[in-house]
């Protein structure tokens, strides 16, 4: 049976969290990214298949590189955070389907009798990385960091840039650090369970 979490730990995931603008100057260590990606990857997805592939935009070069692609004020974000992440998906993620579901042949699920992606691969693929990117928004902040995803970005010239000669296309980025609380705005409102959500 799973243990409840405390009130400390709920709030910090959750209902203190924010998405960030801006952040204080400290670094954040490749160890504390290999952290989030070891939490991250027990999330689960259709399969096991792990769609999502990251690129950790740390030193200045890529970071700038990564600004000039991004829309409005996301440039200055990106160019000034500690980290940024792409997080992409593989559109050929079934490829590796021999390693993460060996109890079944989940790869002939995602490709016809040519071997050429079939209607299941690609929401499939957006589908499982979008959800372990909020994996990964929620373990940079069970280790201590502010996240602050975006989709104001060019995605075929991220995917130029950053995956050229790959079957990975960008889905979103987040910038990662330790959250400026002056960069944030008051919370916006939050809908109750009976107006968003129906018990059938």
């Amino acid at each position: 049976m799973a243990e409840t979490l405390s009130e400390q730990a709920l709030d910090l995931l959750f209902r203190k969290a924010r998405s960030y603008n801006g952040y204080i100057d400290k670094p954040v260590s490749e160890d504390q990214l290999r952290q989030i990606w070891d939490l991250m990857k027990f999330g689960p997805t259709s399969a096991n298949l792990f769609p999502a592939r990251i690129v950790w935009c740390v030193s200045q070069e890529s970071k700038d590189r990564l600004s000039k692609l991004v829309s409005g004020n996301n440039e200055e974000k990106v160019r000034n955070a500690p980290v940024t992440a792409i997080i992409g998906m593989d559109m050929a993620f079934y490829d590796h389907a021999p390693k993460l579901f060996p109890v079944a042949d989940a790869r002939s699920w995602f490709v016809d009798e040519n071997g050429e992606p079939n209607a299941m691969a690609a929401p499939t693929a957006m589908r499982n990385s979008s959800l372990q990117g909020a994996y990964l928004i929620m373990a940079a902040r069970a280790v201590g960091l502010d996240t602050g995803p975006m989709s104001g970005f060019d995605n075929a010239a991220v995917d130029a840039a950053f995956f050229a000669g790959t079957t990975i296309k960008s889905n979103f980025i987040s910038t990662l650090g330790y959250g400026d609380p002056a960069t944030i705005f008051e919370r916006l409102p939050r809908p109750a369970f009976e107006e968003f959500t129906t018990v059938a």
